[in-house]
């Protein structure tokens, strides 16, 4: 099922919108220079906060609290013991022994589908045809069809329940208590099998039929033919049987430890690690998240520098060609600056927050650099040729 639409903008709107996206584009590159600057702290003050607890991280057994250890940074590996058990208040699904269970709901619903083409007419006008697909899938998480381009027959239901955790309030590692939340995303996921006297209680919560179908709900009639709000609710839970954690001590709790710039130590691990395997896994992920800011911050500045050069764009597709060179252009003007503006950005943040290491190597570069250069000098003058000897 699908429609297409043919629109047509005049050249004086799309100057205008050209002109809203020039500032969207000032104002996203001024964000990605700031991103780019305090993602460099952030990955520096983590860097240092890791490399402190590495060194004043003390192993101790799981099996017994020791006063001395108050408010020091601990190391323990034991056994997993939920204090309770997580349950579904809603649907009174529980699971004994489990850190945690998790509720994922689908709905058969409508899905709008576009794909547009544009085209630059004379005079700068743009012409653009849209069609618009609709179909019916499972997803979860309803769709907005009130956003739909055609809503009238593509109508969906709100979801009466929705995707949702259940974690135990504690747990014990050994003796230690920990949070529920910080040992449910360690277990290890497994489906959680319903019974009939389950679905008979879900169907006095949900209006519809309600029977089991692969080991959860399907509310509907019938699942081989769904139709538009019929629902598969499926559950899963989360065992752990032993975990590794780098925390403070805290009257016999695992809580985060505050190294001396103010970061947070808090590290979790499902089985058993080493302190020196989790401070390199941290790092790891330290540095991962300070490259990907990275990346997201150059496509920002990649962006806002296209956005404020695309009004050169409209203004020459007065005549169609010429808009499409001067935009090719501009591209070309806003990867460059990218390329430039980026790295020194980096090179600014990095400088900020350690000037002192930043000097030295510069100091020695610098020298490197007149090393060479002296080198070169020296092998350039001993090497000048001879002259030649008059003939005898």
């Amino acid at each position: 099922m699908s429609f297409t639409e043919t629109t047509r903008t005049s050249w004086l709107a799309r100057l205008k919108n050209a002109l809203i996206g020039a500032v969207i584009g000032i104002v996203l590159v001024v964000a990605a220079i700031w991103a780019l600057v305090w993602n460099e702290g952030r990955s520096i003050k983590a860097y240092r906060a890791l490399t402190e607890g590495a060194g004043v991280v003390v192993t101790v057994s799981a099996d017994e609290i020791a006063p001395p250890n108050e408010g020091k940074l601990i190391h323990i590996s034991g056994k997993v013991t939920p204090d309770g058990v997580p349950a579904d208040p809603e649907f009174g699904i529980s699971a004994e022994g489990a850190v945690a269970i998790r509720r994922e709901v689908e709905m058969y619903q409508w899905v709008e589908k576009s794909e547009s083409r544009s085209e630059t007419k004379l005079g700068g006008s743009e012409e653009t045809v849209t069609t618009y697909t609709y179909t019916k899938e499972w997803k979860s998480g309803r769709e907005n069809s009130s956003d739909f381009r055609q809503p009238e027959g593509h109508e969906n239901p709100e979801m009466p329940v929705d995707n949702q955790s259940f974690a135990v309030d504690s747990a014990k590692v050994g003796a230690f208590a920990v949070s529920g939340e910080n040992v449910a995303g360690l277990g290890k996921q497994t489906d959680l099998k319903l019974t009939e006297e389950d679905a008979g209680h879900a169907e006095q919560v949900l209006s519809g039929t309600v029977q089991l179908d692969r080991g959860g709900y399907y509310v509907g009639l019938n699942p081989s033919q769904p139709r538009v709000g019929d629902l598969r609710i499926r559950y899963s839970r989360a065992d752990l049987s032993e975990a590794s954690f780098v925390a403070a001590q805290s009257g016999g709790w695992l809580k985060p430890y505050t190294a001396s710039n103010g970061r947070e130590i808090f590290l979790s691990a499902s089985g058993t690690a080493s302190a020196a395997e989790m401070f390199d896994a941290a790092q790891a992920e330290n540095t991962m998240i300070m490259w990907l800011i990275r990346a997201g911050g150059m496509i920002g500045l990649m962006v806002g520098f296209s956005l404020f050069f695309s009004i050169l764009g409209v203004i020459a597709d007065v005549v169609p060609i010429a808009g499409s060179l001067v935009r090719f252009g501009t591209g070309m003007i806003a990867f460059v600056l990218t390329v430039l503006v980026g790295p020194l950005v980096i090179a600014i943040g990095w400088f900020a927050y350690r000037p002192f290491l930043s000097l030295g190597l510069l100091v020695v570069g610098g020298l490197v650099a007149f090393g060479v250069v002296w080198l070169r000098r020296r092998s350039v003058g001993g090497a000048s040729p001879a002259a030649p000897s008059a003939a005898q």
